[in-house]
């Protein structure tokens, strides 16, 4: 039995309808779709002393860290991505998640003060907790304990999260001290006006529906900005990615760092962090899921995913193996349905975007090579994408719109996803008591929001001097 044939029997080609050529063609478009977050997650996750909060490894550059932290990336998603493929055998690619290595960096490395060892704890902690839950077949149970208008909103305040991230780094939005935010100088920052330039520029291919137009934005804009800077036209240092970094694969300082990371932990801070990685992450994930397996026709006559604990289990292993490697949170990507729209419908288009996330391990130098800005400009254009999640709202009911809003709201203007998923949950029950309908509460809404008051209280009040 030659190797074809053998691959159409364990992914049941026949069955799902479709052939080898079919299923590589979809891997690759997904592959080129989620690939930005090789470039993405090292940019948002590494740290700059002084400038920017992240994983800063002592004794150790920026363009080597973020060279390890881009092995990791792919090791994690490959990892995950592979046993997507042959446990799940379902056509989704995984990765680390975008929104989340935000709230990494910027919220608990960043405003908690939580040292990045202990971030990674956490994210290994949830990591093990999902794939209790999955096995246990606790995934409805979960599901009933969170309110419906949090698990909507989430996804659009995460996009504007990531939204404002990215324009901060491309410069176009900068603080000001009696605005808060303003709007930068775009029209004689270097920097910015490059930004500006490549973000158009992506725009335009994503919307024309160019496989892989995030990633080509990204090598365009940083290519733009080293013309710009060679050609004399500005001076500025940052327009340049590091050129001269040489390839780093040796990843223990990052591996295994969770371990230490466990050591004198503040409980409730710990918690906090750990609970929102798991909010995020299995409802990113459950959401994805159902979405994608709309499009390939997968769903069942109640709009379920049968045998969907397989890749919530493939998704909580690669968390837990990203967090040992020392990435955050692994889930599923919704760029997955573009391989679906071409096709995709077993496991081998996983396989194939795995195979490819490993192979990727041979331009591990790119990586530091890409600016900051440049990078950045994904954060803008999946942010975008990501409010269309608002729809699924229904803002003609205050009682869902309140929850949501503040959810949505809350998350930009704190800088922290913890925080907006916390407003959104101590307001549900209470504006549901207003209205007079009680009825529609259940016990864990009122016990995740008394949790949850409970550590605004000691959090704000000073009685919690330090995270850690």
């Amino acid at each position: 039995m030659g190797l074809q044939q053998q691959l159409a029997e364990y992914f049941d080609f026949e069955e799902l309808g479709t052939d080898l050529r079919t299923e590589v063609v979809a891997g690759l478009s997904t592959f080129l779709t989620m690939s930005y977050i090789v470039f993405v997650n090292p940019s948002i996750l590494v740290g700059i002393e002084g400038e920017k909060p992240g994983i800063i490894i002592d004794g150790v550059p920026y363009a080597q860290t973020i060279q390890m932290v881009a092995v990791v990336t792919l090791i994690a998603a490959a990892v995950a991505t592979l046993i997507m493929a042959l446990y799940a055998k379902r056509p989704f690619g995984q990765a680390p998640g975008l929104g989340l290595n935000a709230f990494f960096a910027f919220t608990v490395v960043g405003a908690l003060g939580v040292p990045w060892q202990t971030a990674l704890a956490a994210v290994v902690v949830e990591g093990l907790i999902f794939i209790l839950l999955t096995a246990v077949g606790a995934r409805e149970y979960v599901i009933n304990v969170f309110p419906t208008p949090v698990k909507l909103a989430v996804g659009t305040g995460i996009g504007l999260f990531l939204t404002i991230i990215g324009l901060d780094a491309m410069r176009i939005v900068v603080d000001d001290p009696a605005t808060l935010v303003t709007l930068g100088p775009v029209a004689s920052d270097p920097v910015a006006i490059v930004s500006i330039v490549g973000l158009f520029v992506t725009f335009g291919l994503y919307a024309r529906g160019v496989t892989g137009s995030v990633v080509i934005g990204i090598l365009f804009t940083a290519l733009l900005g080293g013309v710009v800077k060679v050609a004399g036209l500005a001076p500025e240092a940052a327009l340049l990615g590091n050129l001269s970094a040489q390839a780093t694969y040796d990843i223990s300082p990052l591996a295994g760092a969770f371990v230490t990371g466990l050591q004198d932990v503040d409980a409730l801070a710990f918690s906090l962090v750990v609970f929102t990685f798991f909010f995020v992450d299995f409802f990113d994930t459950a959401g994805t899921l159902v979405g994608v397996s709309q499009v390939a026709g997968f769903l069942d006559e109640e709009g379920d995913l049968p045998d969907i604990d397989k890749p919530l289990m493939a998704d909580a292993v690669g968390t837990t193996v990203g967090g040992m490697l020392g990435t955050s949170t692994v889930t599923t990507y919704i760029e997955s349905a573009a391989g679906v729209e071409e096709g995709g419908r077993s496991g081998m288009t996983a396989l194939v975007v795995g195979i490819l996330f490993l192979v990727s391990l041979a331009f591990v130098p790119l990586a530091a090579a890409v600016p900051l800005y440049a990078s950045h400009l994904a954060l803008v254009v999946i942010g975008i994408v990501m409010l269309r999640n608002v729809v699924e709202i229904a803002w003609d009911d205050l009682t869902v719109a309140i929850p949501a809003g503040m959810t949505i709201l809350i998350m930009p203007f704190t800088y922290s996803i913890a925080y907006g998923i916390a407003a959104g949950i101590v307001t549900y029950p209470l504006v549901k008591v207003a209205a007079g309908r009680r009825d529609e509460t259940r016990p864990g809404h009122w016990a995740l929001a008394a949790a949850f008051v409970v550590y605004f209280v000691v959090r704000t009040s000073g009685i919690l001097t330090s995270a850690v």
